[in-house]
C-alpha cells in the first residue's frame, strides 16, 4: 500500500476560485488524489477537527476562519 496524507484547501483559496489551480500544483509534483470533497464545517465541527489546538491562543480565530465557508478535503497518495 502507498503512503497517503489528507489535505485541505481553505475557505479564503475556494472562495477566491483557486481550488482548480492548488489541484493541478499537487498532481504536477507527483501527488495522486484518490478522494476529493467540498465541504463546510461549522463551528462545533471545526471546534471538533481542531482540538488538539483548544489551549492555543489562536484556536478561535482558526475555527472561526475553517468555518466562514466551504473547504476541500483530500486524500492523497
Amino acid at each position: 500500500m502507498r503512503e497517503r496524507t489528507f489535505g485541505i484547501i481553505k475557505p479564503d483559496a475556494v472562495q477566491k476560485g483557486f481550488t482548480g489551480e492548488i489541484l493541478s500544483m499537487i498532481e504536477k509534483n507527483g501527488f495522486k488524489i484518490v478522494g476529493l470533497k467540498k465541504v463546510r464545517l461549522n463551528k462545533e465541527k471545526a471546534e471538533g477537527f481542531y482540538f488538539v489546538h483548544r489551549e492555543r491562543p489562536f484556536f478561535n480565530s482558526l475555527t472561526d476562519f475553517m468555518s466562514e465557508g466551504s473547504i476541500v478535503v483530500m486524500v492523497m497518495e
